[in-house]
């Protein structure tokens, strides 16, 4: 009879560790939703809210690698909770570097004109590989010069 009782608690059901998924996925949004963010000024010039959702992200997956590591014989995922958390921390240092390094590379625009100011003499190719320079556009009525931040 006791040796029953005593299997019964080796066979119990262990719980759902909700943390450890929603961290997850919150952390790696922080990632994808870059590109949602920088179409607004507020989030375009700081990732304030990118590495808002990394921390929460972070906080999540913490806390349930603590339950899950605390007391396994109750909550789930010691194995793919250390998996998501690498995984979560690569896709962050992945981010990092493309934000705070690769970007800083390209050269400033303080020395860039304002708008209104008369625009240095250049020439750019056209997308038949022929080069144009702003003199031969200028006409009377001079030319519009637009400026679009981002790529194609």
């Amino acid at each position: 009879m006791d040796l029953a009782r005593g299997f019964g608690k080796i066979d119990m059901k262990r719980k759902w560790n909700w943390p450890l998924w929603i961290g997850f996925v919150v952390a790696v949004g922080g990632v994808f939703t870059y590109e949602f963010f920088a179409q607004f000024p507020v989030t375009r010039d700081f990732l304030w809210a990118n590495l808002l959702l990394f921390g929460i992200g972070v906080t999540l997956l913490l806390v349930g690698l603590f339950r899950a590591f605390g007391r396994p014989q109750v909550y789930r995922g010691k194995v793919y909770g250390s998996i998501f958390a690498v995984i979560s921390v690569l896709f962050f240092a992945f981010f990092a570097y493309e934000i705070f390094y690769v970007l800083r590379q390209v050269p400033i625009s303080a020395q860039a004109p304002r708008v209104g100011e008369k625009a240095p003499e250049f020439s750019l190719p056209e997308q038949s590989g022929k080069s144009v320079a702003l003199a031969d556009l200028l006409s009377p009525n001079g030319a519009v010069l637009i400026f679009y931040r981002g790529h194609w």
